[in-house]
């Protein structure tokens, strides 16, 4: 495993993290999803990656229990606060009372004083800016969060945060963590350029672009049995890449795959990896053999012609307009 650090931060984290995002909680069952983490603890990933609405909960739980037994030093857990976790008012967004409260449901379901990363999973147009930032500063100084980070931001977004923890003198963003995949680019024309410039990290969440850069989605076929598209909590992430087009030029990239000694779902994390503010890509799996083969592509570097190829093939079917980043501008 290789290790870089969480933005401009000093925390060093594994390249290759491991999320629980639809899986724990929801599509698999808990003993398959401790087999997981085991597998991802094996493999020497010490970044684990959560949030508070993941299956109403039960995601940190069954992660907080997964963990259970290991040394608390040698972990970096990350969360997240935003998305409604109750039927009341106050049970969304980024207000002071909100986030407070999220903070202590999150470290009791994964059984911990602190997090590593506390993270605001969008941005919240109908709380003051300030308040969020206030906020996250008192929990960083309180000692139940030790980094801030945000998820799905615009450059203006951070942009704006940045500037102001820089006048009030509160704790700075370090990561942003945006979808990035080889086929979904949005985050390259705005939003890297500034948080290099800031030292603010990527953490990347669907490398594969949610099983379809692997290539068991197949042109003319319908999707395999058990697979993403057939999971009623998670397929509707993966249809929009269900089409003839994009799964065709997919395919095309199996040789290359097998020129660089790779499967193609290492290929697709090892690409992401390529952009040096990348802090970490998260993984998914629903089986153990998942993140023993997408950990393949710690530490591997792809040269140039390899890169070139990826984008030829791919090209006419990826998305790179801003104006598609999932940010929404008002709560639902």
């Amino acid at each position: 495993m290789e290790y870089r650090h969480l933005g401009r931060s000093g925390l060093l984290v594994s390249e290759i993290a491991y999320g629980n995002w639809i899986t724990h909680g929801s599509q698999v069952e808990a003993d398959t999803a401790t087999a997981c983490v085991r597998a991802a603890l094996d493999a020497d990933i010490n970044f684990f990656d959560t949030a508070d609405v993941y299956a109403q909960g039960r995601a940190e739980d069954v992660l907080g229990r997964a963990l259970d037994g290991v040394p608390r030093k040698d972990l970096v857990l990350a969360t997240k606060v935003f998305w409604p976790t109750g039927a009341g008012p106050n049970d969304r967004g980024l207000s002071r009372k909100h986030i407070f409260e999220s903070i202590d449901a999150s470290l009791r379901r994964l059984r911990t004083d602190y997090v590593d990363l506390y993270q605001a999973h969008r941005f919240d147009v109908e709380t003051p800016l300030e308040e969020t930032l206030h906020a996250f500063d008192d929990l960083v100084r309180a000692g139940k969060v030790h980094y801030i980070g945000v998820s799905e931001w615009t450059a203006a977004q951070i942009e704006d945060a940045l500037r102001i923890a820089d006048a009030m003198g509160f704790d700075r963003i370090v990561t942003n963590q945006p979808q990035y995949s080889a086929l979904w680019r949005v985050i390259e024309a705005e939003v890297v350029p500034l948080c290099e410039q800031e030292g603010v990290g990527q953490i990347v969440w669907s490398p594969i672009a949610q099983g379809v850069l692997t290539g068991k989605y197949r042109p003319g076929a319908e999707p395999p049995a058990g697979s993403r598209a057939t999971d009623a909590t998670g397929g509707g992430f993966v249809k929009r890449w269900l089409e003839d087009d994009v799964l065709t030029r997919v395919q095309e990239l199996a040789p290359v795959a097998d020129e660089a000694g790779l499967s193609m779902a290492q290929l697709a994390v090892a690409w992401v990896l390529q952009n040096s503010n990348v802090s970490a890509a998260i993984i998914g799996a629903s089986r153990p053999e998942q993140v023993k083969d997408n950990v393949g592509a710690a530490g591997v570097r792809l040269d140039d012609a390899v890169m070139r190829r990826i984008d030829e093939i791919l090209d006419p079917v990826v998305q790179r307009d801003p104006a598609l980043t999932v940010s929404p501008r008002k709560r639902p």
